[in-house]
């Protein structure tokens, strides 16, 4: 379950620290709020996002690549693992 909290936003923030990727925040005219680099590994989120639209943005980006995990604390290993797990369906 997603907490759109400044909390949660510096635990994603502290992930991609851990991963090979270096996260920016930047003022642009994104279409969809983000870029992402591949080559240089660099993500870079609209500045004046809210909150809720930069945790927004991170997990769009983070479900749509893979990072380089082997340098997570276990915290981190974690929520990546929590975050990349296909969404079980409740039975009606």
């Amino acid at each position: 379950m997603i907490k759109y909290t400044t909390q949660f936003l510096l635990k994603l923030e502290e992930m991609i620290a851990e991963s090979d990727y270096t996260l920016r925040y930047e003022k642009g005219n994104f279409k969809s709020g983000y870029c992402v680099l591949k080559d240089q590994k660099i993500m870079i989120v609209n500045k004046f996002f809210t909150t809720e639209g930069k945790i927004n943005a991170l997990l769009d980006i983070v479900k749509g690549i893979t990072l380089e995990n082997v340098k997570f604390s276990e915290k981190s290993q974690k929520l990546y693992d929590e975050l990349t797990q296909p969404q079980q369906q409740t039975p009606a």
